[in-house]
């Protein structure tokens, strides 16, 4: 039976946070409850609280925010596809994240990292540079 989703009419919000795969551990899940990370339905809840089909939750991983519809319920951690199934996100979160996920990656493009170590010359450049303030 692992892997399914059960039938049930409601579930812990941290057992199902672990389950749909937001957090690793139920113990992170927990945390991230009791410091505010998740909303359901615009409200703070405990991490105890029962949740059913049909809830808002308001989850923050990070930078990421995911808006999100539950669709099923489950207390087991199962594959990826079967955690994706027990949620709908909305698309204005998805585009939110797809925008943030791209200024990130602009972000980053100007920088390039050094193909190697820095020889003796480039070093006493390096270094030569790095006194500009004492002349």
């Amino acid at each position: 039976m692992s892997g399914e989703v059960v039938p049930v009419a409601s579930i812990r919000l941290d057992v199902w946070l672990w389950a749909a795969r937001f957090f690793k551990t139920r113990s992170l899940a927990k945390q991230a409850v009791d410091t505010g990370k998740v909303d359901v339905e615009g409200q703070r809840p405990k991490s105890s609280r029962a949740i059913r089909i049909g809830d808002a939750l308001r989850v923050q991983r990070g930078d990421e925010i995911f808006e999100i519809a539950v669709r099923g319920l489950s207390a087991n951690r199962g594959s990826a596809p079967v955690a994706q199934a027990l949620y709908e996100e909305t698309p204005a979160s998805r585009q939110a994240r797809d925008e943030l996920r791209l200024r990130r990656a602009a972000e980053r493009t100007g920088y390039q990292a050094p193909a190697h170590r820095p020889d003796k010359r480039a070093r006493r450049l390096i270094r030569a540079l790095g006194d500009l303030d004492a002349l």
